[in-house]
């Protein structure tokens, strides 16, 4: 039997409510579960923030025991700092090469190595529009 730690969605239409649970890989998504974990609010609060809860140590144990995150629950277990962040690669397009450029593993962005402007650019580019202003 594989188990797989992953999330079991309650709540409404357009107002999910997810559970953190480890279960049989064979099991349907909403169906028998082994234990609940935690859970998952992906809606923002009044805060802005999106509320989560976990048993860590149930969630450590599941995972020495041999227990699969799913990708969503691999996320979840990074952010809250049970697992290493996961291996990002950007894909350059489909089926193509891989694109060699860092990603950032909390936004999944490509990281870009530019430089910001240094704040003399930045001053000379607005006192040149303001020397234009009052000499007009």
């Amino acid at each position: 039997m594989v188990v797989r730690i992953r999330l079991s969605r309650f709540g409404c239409k357009n107002k999910p409510f997810y559970r953190v649970m480890a279960a049989d890989s064979r099991s349907p998504r909403d169906g028998k579960h082994l234990e609940v974990l935690g859970y998952y609010n992906p809606l923002p609060d009044q805060d802005g923030g999106k509320r989560m809860g976990l048993n860590f140590e149930r969630v450590k144990y599941w995972l020495s025991v041999g227990a699969q995150p799913s990708e969503p629950v691999q996320r979840i277990l990074f952010r809250a700092g049970v697992l290493p962040p996961p291996p990002m690669v950007a894909m350059g397009r489909k089926g193509g090469p891989r694109d060699t450029r860092p990603v950032d593993p909390m936004t999944g962005r490509v990281l870009d190595m530019k430089q910001p402007a240094t704040p003399n650019e930045q001053t000379g580019g607005e006192d040149d529009a303001a020397e234009g202003a009052t000499s007009a």
